[in-house]
Order: structure tokens, then sequence, then C-alpha cells
């Protein structure tokens, strides 16, 4: 507890940033009521998104609509990020929804916040019989000489004896409700540490894996040398203190008589009315199932990360994609090196990073045409002095022949313009025909207009007096697209 060591913690250990944060009560509360006391281990992102908003509303309602003005799955985000580090952010094997989970530092902290309470009872005498307990545990387990461990077999037995002796006379000692509490309380406390503990295991398996994709990916010697140091530290950290300890923990729990013994020593002591006047947790009667629950989702932890290292490591994928993990190992090692020194500003932007959302109930509704009501008149017979050649004089289009032409020219290139198009064959019958080719464009053939450029189409047309004339239209570019 240095200077030196002080100030570092202070500086980079995510639960003491948490404890200086101008957010800390939102943040120590909030992750409490949703992690620690319904024993959650992972929640998804939009569930946990929704518990926040409901809790920042009703910050708002009380404080003031500008209390909290960020989003709920922007605080988020800020609390998984690396300079935070209060929530774990990930993605599940086979999900693209991200997940939370709360970090071993982050639980320590709000383990010291509960401390910080003025609590009503405070027992001393269960804690001492627990150290007491513990000595002597350690003392006559360590004890190598047969004949002193079995004096001490001796000792205990006729301790035994007495006490039997004693209840059969009737003589029945009693914890008092003092006693009874006192024992309660230590109980409680060491079986939400005990939980705790099993975040911290999962964590510390996580950094191992860590470590050894590192030295994956800054490994430039064999791969049989690698393989041989990898299995190795995962046999000493599986034969560590840690190791050693969790798995006699759970050989312990797995027992289905100890499951049963558990149960009927809870529910024979939550009755208990010294018990019942602390009004614990609701909880407290499954806390073994607790305690199982935490305990197998550290052990899928285990398990999923030595089956992705076992991909990791493959010699089929090894050798195929050889010159890939070349790449990725570069790319890997290089990163390490900017891990503690990221570049500033901004690194890379994605443009169009979410999809166009269009509602269908956006879209207009069908709109039917209209029938054009015709009336029943009979017309009158009668004689008519105009004349009919004006009938006979009309326009007409071929609008095939345009279409063949517009194929034609798009049969050794990808698009063609309209101008293009009337200088290869001048128009003929004027503005008719070039209202005939935008028709076309419309109706048989992709089209596209740009507005900023300007084309003149000419042709030769002929006045009513037979004198050629040109005529000039001036439109937005035109081009039609195979």
């Amino acid at each position: 507890m240095d200077f030196d060591t002080l100030d570092t913690l202070r500086t980079h250990h995510p639960g003491w940033r948490l404890l200086r944060s101008d957010h800390a009560p939102l943040v120590a509360s909030f992750l409490a009521r949703v992690f620690i006391a319904p024993n959650v281990r992972v929640m998804a992102a939009a569930d946990l998104a929704e518990a926040l908003e409901d809790a920042l509303y009703e910050l708002r309602v009380r404080l003031g609509a500008d209390a909290f003005p960020k989003s709920a799955l922007s605080y988020l985000n800020d609390w998984a990020s690396p300079d935070k580090g209060w929530l774990r952010k990930f993605y599940a094997q086979g999900s693209d929804e991200p997940q939370f989970d709360l970090t071993p530092a982050t639980e320590k902290a709000i383990a010291w916040l509960a401390t910080l309470t003025e609590r009503a009872f405070v027992g001393t005498e269960s804690r001492l019989l627990t150290l007491f307990a513990l000595l002597k545990q350690m003392s006559e387990g360590s004890e190598s000489d047969p004949a002193k461990r079995i004096a001490d077999l001796h000792q205990r037995r006729d301790a035994l004896d007495a006490e039997i002796a004693r209840v059969a006379a009737g003589d029945l000692p009693l914890l008092d409700d003092t006693a009874v509490k006192d024992r309660f309380q230590q109980f409680t406390q060491l079986a939400r540490d005990l939980l705790s503990d099993f975040r911290e295991v999962e964590y510390n398996f996580r950094l191992l894996d860590r470590r050894v994709r590192e030295r994956i990916a800054l490994w430039e010697g064999a791969k049989g040398a690698l393989l041989e140091e990898i299995m190795g530290e995962r046999d000493a950290i599986a034969d560590s203190d840690q190791g050693r300890s969790f798995r006699a923990f759970w050989d312990f729990l797995m027992s289905s008589s100890r499951q049963e013994e558990l149960t009927e020593l809870l529910a024979r002591v939550l009755d208990l009315p010294p018990v019942a006047q602390l009004k614990p947790d609701p909880r407290t009667r499954r806390v073994h199932y607790d305690w199982l629950e935490a305990g197998e989702h550290t052990q899928r932890t285990v398990a999923q990360l030595s089956q992705q290292l076992r991909r990791f490591l493959d010699d089929q994928a090894w050798l195929e994609n050889r010159r890939i993990m070349d790449i990725l190992h570069g790319i890997e090692a290089k990163a390490l090196a900017l891990r503690d020194t990221p570049p500033p500003g901004e690194l890379v932007s994605i443009a169009e990073s979410a999809a166009t959302v269009e509602l269908p109930l956006e879209r207009p509704l069908f709109t039917p045409a209209r029938r054009p009501l015709i009336a029943d008149i009979v017309p009158e017979a009668g004689d008519s002095d105009c004349d009919a050649a004006g009938l006979y004089d009309q326009i007409v289009v071929d609008r095939a022949r345009l279409a063949r032409h517009i194929r034609h020219a798009l049969q050794d290139r990808a698009q063609v313009t309209l101008r293009e198009l009337t200088q290869t064959q001048p128009l003929q019958q004027g503005l008719a025909e070039l209202v005939a080719y935008l028709q076309l464009g419309s109706e048989s053939f992709k089209i596209a207009v740009d507005e900023d450029t300007q084309e003149l189409i000419v042709w030769q047309a002929v006045t009513s007096g037979g004198e050629p004339i040109e005529r000039r239209a001036r439109l937005p570019r035109v081009i039609f697209v195979r």
C-alpha cells in the first residue's frame, strides 16, 4: 500500500474510477439492482438498455429533464468503454446482438459501497469462532505425525461423547438470539462474497486466454514449441491454487447429497424466529442454486475459451490459411504495440452505417383510376363544310424503329446519350420524334437524366412555304442505359 501503487490504482483501476465518477450513484445503484441482486451473469443490450431507460425516466422526473441527457444505450457504451471498464461488452457465439456483463472491479467497488451503510447489528463472536475453527483445521490438516493425529481424534471423540451424555441427561445448550443473528449475518456476507469470486475467477481465465492469443500473434518459432508452451500454461493454471480450489468447491457443490443437505439446513435456519426478524433476502433460500448457476457459467466460459483456442490452432486451418494468418498476425502485432498509446482523433469512419428505414405505412395508398362518364347523346344528322384533309395529314412516329435504333446503339456499349442517337440517325419528324424518344426511355429502357449538364439537339425542318429551317431544343442530358 505504498504511494506509487495507490496512485497507479487511482488512475487505472476501474473500481476507483467508478468511485471518482460524478455518475457513481447511478452506475452503482443500477448495476447492483440489475446484476448483483438477482445474480445475473449476462444480459442482452436491448434488455439492459430498457431497464436503464426506466431508471433514467424516474430520475428525470425527480431531478429534472436535464439530469441525465444522454440515451440509455449511450450510457451503457460509455460504461463499457476502455477508459471506464465498468461493464464488459461482447458478442456471444452465433449472435449479432451485443451482450453486457459486470466486471469484477465494478462488483468490488459496489461491495465496498455497501459496507459504508450503517448496520444496526455488528456481530464479532461468529467471526472469532470461524477464525479459531480455520486455525484448528490448518493445524490438524498439516500434522504429519500419526500419533498426534490419533491423539487429536481421541480428544474430539471424548468431547463428542461428553456432549452426547449432557444431551441425554437433558442439558441442551442452545444459541441465544444474538448468536443466531451474528452467525446468519456472517453467512449471508460469505455467500455474497462467494458469488463475487466466481466472476473474478472467470475474469482471470479470460485474461489467461488473452495472454495466450497475444503470444500466438507474436510467435515466430515452430508450432510444436508453441503448442507445448500453451498447453503447459493451461495445465499450470488448472493445477494452480485457484484452479484446485475452484475444482474442489465444484466437486463439493455438484454432490446431490450436499445439495439436499444445504436445502434442508437453509429451510431450517430461515424459519428460526431470530433470523425471520432480520427480514433476509428471499433469494437466500436458494443461494446454493445461485452458486451452482454461477459455477456452471464459469465452466461454460472456460470450455468455450478452450474450444476457440483449439480452432485457432487447428492444423488444417493453419495450413490452408497460412498467408491469411500471417497477415492477421501482423495486424494483431501492430495493434498490440499501439494498445497503450492509441492514435488520437478519429481512426476510421464508415459511411451509411445504418440501413434506411422505409415503413410500410409511409407508402401511398392505391388510388383507383376514374372512369370517364360518356353521355348517351345521339348526334344530330347534318352537313359539314369543314375540310377533312387535316385528318390525313397527322404525323405518326414509328416508335418500333426508334427502339431498334436504341438497341442497336447499346449492343457495343453500356450507355448512349440522346444527342448521340440524333447525330447517328437525325430526327425525321421533328419535335414529335424527340418526344417519342423520351417516352421510350421511360417505358422500354432504363434512362438517367443529368440535370447539371445541358445538351443541344438540332434537326432540319421545312416551313409551310417549303423552305428548309434549322430547329433546336435545349434539354438536360438524357442517357439510355442497357
